[in-house]
């Protein structure tokens, strides 16, 4: 007893290696973008077929982000704010990453395809070859990674909507948009942050050739002006409410706004600021366009 006691701590932390490995805070992200497009398409109705699309979808985002951790992990092991993780540490070994990868990756896509429909297995599978076979490696090569990665963390919203709709079309692309523009603000923001880690790691990310930050700072500014008008789509094409527009149009001014400081200022203040208004727009818009919907359901 005492020896399964003693052995007690070693095994929870194993565990918790490999969860890390997972990137669960990544994973609630676009599972509620994810609870989002399924309920838009739905009518404001909660179905049967929207749990197995969270489990589909939280087991193939957790083995991608397992993925891209066991090919990144020589590079995570220069930069500060990644030296910490599992692989880097050894205290995980690359083969049991690949293996609990494939495993999550192949999981979550049999559970969409028998469970909820192939448009949505196939959504989730592009999300994770986009993101494992050309934003992880493009990264080294690229300042336009950032926009090639916006593309998977784009696609859960509308993997949503095909589970319930089992159909995409003009309020699947609008979804799409709108955590398209989303992310490059977001991205530029902590690529600003982090410049010197990534310059030291090798990656072509846009903040680090970019000295100066005015090319960062346009990409920001083009972003957040091009999200205002493409988030008020939605009402236009019958989603959302009141509640749903007063949101975007607050959320949209004041990420714009964060924006605007940034490039007049790129100092790290102004880029903590521009991502602390990133991290908020997401949760609270989708939160006004659930209410909204939900409400007339």
């Amino acid at each position: 007893m005492n020896v399964q006691a003693a052995r007690l701590p070693l095994v929870m932390s194993r565990v918790g290696d490999h969860v890390e490995l997972t990137k669960p805070r990544i994973t609630l992200m676009i599972l509620f973008t994810v609870l989002l497009g399924y309920v838009l398409g739905a009518g404001g109705e909660l179905g049967w077929v929207l749990l197995p699309t969270l489990i589909g979808t939280a087991l193939i985002t957790s083995g991608t982000g397992a993925w891209n951790q066991y090919l990144e992990r020589e590079l995570d092991g220069r930069m500060r704010r990644t030296e910490s993780r599992p692989l880097p540490t050894g205290r995980v070994r690359p083969a049991d990453a690949l293996t609990v990868s494939l495993v999550l990756c192949a999981a979550g896509a049999l559970t969409l395809m028998i469970w909820v429909n192939g448009l949505t297995a196939l959504l989730a599978l592009s999300t994770t070859a986009i993101y494992v076979f050309a934003y992880t490696p493009l990264k080294a090569r690229t300042s336009l990674a950032t926009l090639i990665g916006a593309v998977p963390g784009a696609l859960p919203p509308v993997g949503g909507w095909a589970a319930a709709t089992g159909q995409l079309g003009p309020e699947a692309a609008t979804l799409f948009s709108i955590l398209f523009l989303w992310q490059v603000p977001h991205f530029l923001a902590i690529g600003w942050l982090h410049r010197k880690d990534y310059a030291a790691a090798g990656m072509r990310m846009l903040p680090v050739p970019d000295a100066d930050g005015r090319a960062t700072g346009r990409q920001v500014l083009l972003a957040n002006l091009a999200l205002l008008p493409v988030s008020l789509m939605l009402p236009v094409l019958g989603l959302g409410g009141p509640l749903y527009l007063a949101a975007a149009l607050v959320l949209g001014g004041l990420y714009a706004g964060a924006g605007l400081r940034f490039v007049v200022n790129r100092s790290s203040l102004r880029a903590r600021h521009l991502l602390l208004a990133s991290v908020l727009y997401v949760p609270l818009l989708g939160a006004a366009l659930l209410l909204d919907q939900m409400g007339r359901g």
